[in-house]
Formats: C-alpha cells, sequence, structure tokens
C-alpha cells in the first residue's frame, strides 16, 4: 500500500492545527446557559463519538468517510464502524472561526477560490495533521464511501481523497436522478443491485464481518422511530407563534441524524426528548428560544433556501431575531432526509427502503421539485416572505435560485429576497451588506403586514402523486418556465 501524501513544504511549518477553542484575553465570559436535557444527550452523543474515533486504531473499529445526503449510517453501524463526516468536520471548523487558514492552506495547495470550501477546509484539515475540530486527531479511512445524490462536488471530493489516502478501497452508491419526480422501480433495483453487488461487499471486506441482514432491520426499525419525532418536531412551527426557529435552531437539531446517528437508540432517545421539550414551549404558546434569551415577540414567519453561513452563524442569526424574525422552515433541514411527507426506513424492505431514501434526499430533487416543496411550506407554515442565502461556493444550491425565487413570487405573491455569502470562507461574509438588504426585506414585510394584516398565501400549481414519497410534483407547470430559462 501507497503512504499518505504528506504536506508539502510550505505548509510543514504549519502542521500544527488551530486552537479547537480560540480564547481572547479579558473577554467577559458569557452569561450561563442552561441547558435542557436534550442539549446534554446531544453533547454526550457527539462527543462519545470523536472520543471512539480518536481511539479507533487501538480498538479495531474501521473507519468509513462519507457524506451527509444520501448516508447509509444504518449500514454503517450494521458492520459497527465509525463515520467521519468531512461537512460536519468543516461546519464546525466554521463556527469556531478557524476554517479560513484551513481554506487558505488548501488554496496554496493549488485547490481553486471557486472549489466548494467544505472541500477546501477538509483538505487544510488533512494538511494540518487532520486535527478534527475538537483538537483530536481522527484517524485515516478504512473505506471510502461515495452515496452520489446529486451534488456534482463529491465526485471530485472522493478523487482528492483518493490522492491523500491512496490504496483506500472506494465503493460508490450512483442514485440516478429523477427529474419529473418519479422513482421507478427500475431506477430502486439499479440502487440495489449497486449494495449488493458493491457497496456491502467492500463493506465486510474492510470490516472483515458478514452482513447481517436481520442487525441492519434492527437499525433501520430504530431509523424509522427518530424519523417518526423529527418530522413530528418540524411540525409544531406550524403554530403562531413557532416554537422554535426551524433554520437557525432547526440546523442544531438535525445533527445527530446528520452525524451518523439515524439508526442508534442514543437517536431515538434525544428526539423523543428533545420533541417532549419543544412540544412543551408550543403548549405555552412561547416563541422560540435565541442565544440572547426567549423571543420577545414574533412578527415575521419566512422560509428560507440555502445553508446557512458558520463563520458568522450567531451574528446571521441576530440579525433575524433583533427584528423578531422566526424561520418556520428550511430546505436546508432537508438535505439529510425528507420526512414530513411521510417517508420513513422500512426494515421489512431494507436494501430498497436505503435507495429510496437516497432518492429522496433535497440534493437530488429537480428545480420544479424544490419549488413545490418550498411553495408547500410557505402555505403551511402561514409564512410572510420567502429568502434565499445563496451559498458562492455551493452550486447544488446556488443553481437556479433566482428561478425559484422568481416562482414563487409570480404563484404566490409573496414578498422575498436574496441575499449570498458563503458556507466557511469568511472572506465571504459581508456583514454590512447583508444587513442591509435583510432590513429593506423586513421593511418591505412590515408595510405589507400593515395595510393588509398577514395575508395567507394559496398554491395556484395543479398537483399530481409523486411516487417517490409521496410528494406533490407538477412538471407541467414549470414547463414554459424552464423552456424560456434555456433549462430545456
Amino acid at each position: 500500500m501507497s503512504k499518505i501524501i504528506t504536506p508539502p513544504p510550505f505548509l510543514k511549518t504549519a502542521a500544527k492545527a488551530p486552537a479547537a477553542f480560540p480564547s481572547k484575553a479579558g473577554a467577559a465570559k458569557p452569561a450561563e446557559v442552561v441547558k435542557e436535557r436534550s442539549m446534554l444527550l446531544q453533547k454526550e452523543m457527539l462527543g462519545d463519538l470523536f472520543h471512539s474515533l480518536t481511539t479507533a486504531k487501538e480498538t479495531g473499529r474501521k473507519v468509513v468517510y462519507t457524506f451527509v445526503p444520501g448516508n447509509l449510517s444504518e449500514l454503517i453501524l450494521a458492520f459497527d464502524m465509525l463515520p467521519v463526516y468531512p461537512e460536519i468536520n468543516a461546519l464546525q471548523w466554521g463556527m469556531r472561526k478557524k476554517s479560513g487558514q484551513l481554506i487558505r492552506d488548501a488554496e496554496k495547495y493549488g485547490y481553486s477560490e471557486d472549489v466548494c470550501t467544505y472541500v477546501k477546509c477538509d483538505v487544510g484539515m488533512f494538511l494540518n495533521g487532520n486535527i478534527g475540530p475538537t483538537g483530536e486527531k481522527l484517524p485515516p479511512p478504512d473505506l471510502l464511501l461515495l452515496s452520489y445524490t446529486g451534488c456534482f462536488t463529491f465526485l471530485k471530493w472522493f478523487e482528492s481523497l483518493q490522492k491523500l489516502y491512496p490504496g483506500v478501497p472506494t465503493a460508490m452508491l450512483h442514485t440516478p436522478y429523477a427529474a419529473d419526480g418519479i422513482v421507478t422501480d427500475d431506477m430502486v433495483k439499479y440502487m440495489t443491485r449497486q449494495l449488493e453487488e458493491d457497496v456491502i461487499p467492500k463493506m465486510e471486506q474492510v470490516s472483515g464481518k458478514k452482513f447481517n441482514p436481520e442487525k441492519l432491520a434492527h437499525h433501520l426499525d430504530l431509523a424509522k422511530e427518530s424519523e417518526d419525532w423529527i418530522a413530528k418536531l418540524f411540525d409544531l412551527t406550524k403554530q403562531v407563534p413557532s416554537p422554535i426557529d426551524a433554520y437557525f435552531a432547526g440546523v442544531y437539531y438535525i445533527g445527530p441524524i446528520n452525524a451518523g446517528f439515524r439508526g442508534a437508540e442514543s437517536a431515538v432517545e434525544y428526539y423523543h426528548q428533545l420533541y417532549d421539550e419543544v412540544a412543551a414551549r408550543a403548549a405555552l404558546g412561547k416563541p422560540p428560544i435565541t442565544p440572547e434569551g426567549e423571543l420577545e415577540e414574533e412578527k415575521f414567519r419566512l422560509v428560507v433556501e440555502g445553508p446557512p453561513n458558520w463563520t458568522h452563524f450567531r451574528e446571521f442569526w441576530k440579525l433575524f431575531y433583533d427584528m423578531g424574525v422566526v424561520v418556520v422552515a428550511s430546505s436546508y433541514t432537508k438535505v439529510g432526509g425528507y420526512f414530513d411527507e411521510g417517508f420513513r426506513h422500512e426494515a421489512t424492505k431494507p436494501l430498497e427502503s436505503l435507495a429510496r431514501y437516497c432518492m429522496g434526499c433535497y440534493t437530488n430533487y429537480s428545480l420544479p421539485e424544490r419549488i413545490n416543496m418550498l411553495e408547500k411550506f410557505i402555505v403551511d407554515y402561514k409564512a410572510d416572505g420567502f429568502l434565499i442565502n445563496s451559498i458562492k461556493s455551493c452550486n447544488s444550491f446556488s443553481a437556479g435560485q433566482l428561478l425559484i425565487m422568481r416562482e414563487l413570487e409570480s404563484r404566490l405573491g409573496v414578498p422575498v429576497s436574496f441575499i449570498e455569502s458563503d458556507l466557511v470562507d469568511p472572506r465571504y461574509f459581508s456583514y454590512a451588506n447583508i444587513k442591509n438588504r435583510l432590513d429593506s426585506f423586513f421593511q418591505m414585510m412590515d408595510q405589507r403586514k400593515r395595510v393588509g394584516g398577514r395575508q395567507p398565501f394559496t398554491r395556484q400549481a395543479p398537483e399530481i402523486a409523486s411516487q417517490r414519497v409521496g410528494r406533490a410534483s407538477s412538471p407541467d407547470t414549470l414547463l414554459p418556465i424552464l423552456q424560456a430559462e434555456g433549462m430545456l
């Protein structure tokens, strides 16, 4: 086996990783936060995972590098392997405001400014000794598992990982793109055949364990239970006021299912506990809790498209809650799975269930499907407006966003706006520009409410049944628009 690539000479002096938890001399200590039990559970879960990863070599557990969209958490658990999600590491570095240097190191290594900043943060982390965001060294992969779900960058990312970790087995699960929202039996068979002939045999080879269908079924049952609680949790934001912010708090809530716990007992306990806590707030008619305490008043309700900015996450959120703005639904919380319309993992059809899950991830949606889903959110969650946070380096989300915005404005007459930032590159977060755009948008919504009050929007597009996971799809409605945009 070839040796792992070492950092180039100009980076060897910088091989020490950035401090995981920076502190400023003389900085005032934040007010003590009383943590609810769900917060403690999540902290314990993620802490145990990172500890298991740092001791994987000693314990003999095998490590899988994979991605969040279309992840095969239940299958990984069935082989008692440990997952590493590069996107999770990157966003954690971003929230700790230490991703910028890692990105610059990757650019010195040859990566363009236009490349996904998750990728560059991951490469930069490798070049700095593969120290994770907790300050502990992460083990190299024993298997590279690429479940491709609509983001072409994933393919190139894994090519980079293959070069950084030469000789490591690679398994690819290719997910068909259902442009019209219809999942056929042939598409399901195509994916299950890949699982049977490539993915599972390589996991058996690497783990040294025989595939156990009963163990997989057990983890799928647990996943289904967690998905039930997740769907019920986010359904609570239909209430006015919403008990949580489904975007800024929502990205925290989806952490466990996106970090490999979806088929674990700990996830069931966490989401059950979390639902009970949020349902209790909803029963009392309480608005969301922000980093500065309970929101005084919910003035506006938004639906948001696109990931958040992680390097200035708290400052970004403050721009919203200072104006009484609550995000009641977002597309980003559906990246790791869309469970609102009834899809659940099924133990009785394990491989077919995994296949259908991958094809139902948001990154595998066509533009018509994305628009229909967001339209449904705006109507069902009684939103006052629609906002896009366009990510400079994320083509998977950014492509077609202006079309999405124009079509939703045309269908519903809803106030819309568009801001730009990045995932984990602090150079592309302009506080002043974003604040100016948001202030103008919020003033527009305020003026509309003053004139006519909160106006419920109604769906204009006809609906047809979708065979994917029971969602509504209306490709005929968008055909003229897509033709006019030169997309057909």
